[in-house]
This record gives structure tokens, sequence and C-alpha cells, in this order.
């Protein structure tokens, strides 16, 4: 393991929230209020109330600007983007160990909206990437018709692929096929 149990989940949640969005699949699946309500349910988020236009709204522009991240050139720009997400919030750092998960740090208020929960766990999840010199572990899948975004927390930064059994085994059969015909 590279990073935490909670910094590998809120990565894990921040790639998801990415390739929701048209840029990076091709649809736009948080569409509405229900698509954020399964969005939330997917990765069972602790204390999130009533979803509102508001928490929507809040969640798509996030979406935009940790895809920024991921986008950016270089550790500055990382930064920068990073530290303008995190930046915002009002964080309130606290152990908890709810729903039989062991001891782990949110950075959030109890009853936040989903919006700050998103900018707090996920943009400190990013920070501790960039902190940690591994920024080049933020990736777009090398597919040639794929914009998808993935962390690559494999030990020897080899993956290449935001899924290995579309992507990659697409890229695999391909290549393939392309050695057979050179025969």
């Amino acid at each position: 393991m590279i990073f935490t149990h909670d910094t590998e989940h809120a990565l894990a949640v921040v790639v998801d929230l990415i390739n929701t969005g048209a840029a990076a699949s091709g649809a736009e699946e948080l569409g509405g209020l229900r698509g954020l309500r399964a969005f939330v349910e997917r990765h069972d988020f602790s204390d999130v109330g009533e979803l509102t236009e508001a928490d929507l709204a809040r969640v798509l522009d996030l979406r935009e600007r940790f895809h920024a991240v991921f986008r950016a050139g270089d550790v500055p720009a990382a930064v920068a983007r990073i530290n303008e997400i995190v930046g915002e919030v009002r964080a309130t750092p606290h152990l908890t160990d709810h729903d039989d998960y062991d001891w782990h740090v949110h950075f959030f208020a109890p009853g936040a909206p989903v919006g700050e929960h998103l900018a707090a766990d996920c943009g400190m999840a990013l920070a501790y990437v960039v902190a940690a010199g591994e920024l080049d572990r933020l990736r777009t899948c090398e597919a040639p018709d794929c914009a998808r975004v993935l962390v690559d927390l494999s030990r020897n930064r080899c993956r290449r692929y935001c899924d290995s059994r579309t992507c990659g085994n697409r890229m695999h059969v391909a290549a393939y096929r392309a050695r057979q015909r050179a025969l």
C-alpha cells in the first residue's frame, strides 16, 4: 500500500467522479440528483443528508476542478489547483471509526454538504499524492479512444489503462492482431 486506506479510497472516489463526466467517458452520468444520489451510495459516503440542486452544482464544479489536477502539466500547476480546492473548505479534521471502518481521518465537519465532503477528503488525498512526489501516478488512460482518468497505485508504476478488462484488453488484442498480420 502506497498511501493509507482512506487516502486510496478518496483517490478512487475522485477518479470515479471525474469519469462520470462527458469529458472523460463520453456521456454525462451525474445529470441530476438521481445520478448524484447513486454516486454517493456507490461510495458509501457517511453522514450525507438530503441532496439538493446546489449540491449537484457544487459537485459538477468540483469534478471539473479535480480533472484539471489530472491534466496539470507540472507540480506547481497541480499544487495551485489543489490549494484552491482545499483552501475553500472549512477543514475540521477529526478521527472517526464509523460504519465498521477502522480509525481514519475526515477533513470535513460532520453533516457537511456532499461538495464540502468531496473537496476536503479528495482534495487532501490529491495533496498527499503531490506531497509524496507521486504526481505522475495521476494519469489519463493510454487507449487512443479513451479519456478516462486513473491513479496508478501499482508498485512499479506500470498501469496504463483505466480498466484492464476493457481498454487494456482491447489494446492487447489490437497489438496481438497487428503482430499476427506482420507475420
